[in-house]
């Protein structure tokens, strides 16, 4: 029996999955139910593009926020800090009111 090994751990994106499971059904004839329903909350929930999202990314990681990382900006799109505040509630982050507005700032672009 084969022992599977984790070489690397990676956040992905909404994005990223939605591309990667765009390749499966390319490459599988027929896809199986939670790979369609998966595709469906896909469809309906990310509104980014692969461009756009890296540059979103790029430019949250710009702001050189020392307590953030890939895990907290890789899916949501908060336009407000009250928004920001629900999605980071998750994690044990807390941030100052100054970097909770720049995120937005730069979110704000995107949306």
């Amino acid at each position: 029996m084969a022992n599977p090994l984790f070489v690397e751990e990676k956040t992905l994106s909404l994005v990223e999955v939605k591309e990667a499971i765009g390749h499966i059904e390319q490459r599988d004839k027929e896809m199986n139910f939670l790979s369609n329903k998966a595709k469906e909350y896909l469809d309906a929930f990310v509104t980014l593009s692969a461009s756009k999202q890296k540059d979103l990314h790029k430019k949250l990681v710009a702001l050189d926020l020392t307590r953030l990382k890939g895990e907290h900006i890789a899916n949501f799109l908060p336009t407000t800090v009250n928004d920001l505040k629900i999605v980071l509630q998750a994690y044990p982050l807390s941030l100052p009111k100054k970097d909770q507005e720049a995120i937005v700032g730069v979110v704000k672009e995107f949306v």
